[in-house]
């Protein structure tokens, strides 16, 4: 069980640490707005993922407490996901993983677990090498479909083996045999065939003013300031700088599709 209240130092302190993935909830008081979703015209984000061992048994679940769906199982060419609306419409893929979990020394994960987040990105390129290079991550699969390729990257420790054919059935039974049970962070990257060659093509970050819903990826980082500094140097920009605004050692940068990555330096003791 959670020990930690959740506001607390020691809840912050748990959260600066934490190997996992987590989903932060923003609510902003007061405020009528109606939080778009992503998935119309040129949205950049695309939904949130959870892994389930018994798919059907998830979706049976749902459906005894009102959940609407977008796509059930049966729908549709692929049999084997399903899609969720959340109370604010955003969309919640359900993927089947592994019962047991072949991570040494991890817990088997609960019935549902945050298993990754799709963003659509312009140019593959030019992302994958922001999201390896930048941020250490690792291509684990890469799924080609007739108009649009996705890329499933994850933050894996060092040494950790990966499949060699990261386009194969090894790839993909990776997700669902290794990081899905273990809740590793994954990130997929989808890309629509065509869009790297139009210059002026822009996704929306989630950022913008009446389209606000999404709003960033955030990594915990060893230095923030030293990773400001060798991301500038990089040519990399910037929606604030570590000490920028009233929240000083934290920050956020913008990818190469201008979606925000929030940087939190890892081990940060309570609140900023």
């Amino acid at each position: 069980m959670y020990p930690h209240a959740p506001g607390s130092d020691q809840a912050h302190a748990y959260l600066w640490s934490t190997p996992g993935v987590t989903l932060e909830l923003t609510h902003n008081h007061a405020s009528s707005e109606v939080y778009h979703p992503g998935n119309a015209e040129r949205d950049g984000f695309g939904h949130l993922a959870f892994s389930v061992p018994d798919l059907a048994a998830a979706v049976a679940f749902l459906d005894s407490r009102g959940v609407l769906f977008k796509k059930r199982p049966e729908e549709g060419r692929m049999r084997s996901i399903a899609f969720a609306y959340d109370p604010d419409k955003y969309w919640v893929e359900l993927v089947e993983r592994e019962v047991r979990c072949d991570v040494q020394g991890v817990a088997a994960a609960p019935q549902f677990a945050l298993a990754q987040t799709m963003v659509r990105v312009r140019d593959p390129e030019t992302s994958l090498a922001f999201y390896t290079e930048r941020l250490g991550m690792t291509l684990v699969r890469k799924a080609v479909n007739e108009t649009f390729t996705t890329y499933f990257l994850a933050t894996l420790p060092g040494g950790a083996a990966v499949p060699a054919d990261i386009t194969g059935p090894a790839a993909k039974d990776y997700l669902k045999r290794v990081l899905y049970p273990a809740s590793v962070p994954v990130l997929e990257l989808t890309h629509n065939h065509g869009t790297e060659s139009q210059p002026e093509f822009k996704h929306h970050s989630g950022n913008e003013e009446g389209r606000r819903g999404f709003g960033h990826l955030g990594f915990l980082v060893t230095d923030v300031y030293k990773t400001f500094e060798d991301w500038s140097a990089r040519g990399v920009t910037w929606h604030k700088t570590p000490d920028g605004g009233n929240m000083k050692g934290l920050a956020f940068a913008k990818d190469p599709d201008g979606y925000l990555i929030e940087l939190i330096r890892r081990g940060q003791p309570g609140k900023f």
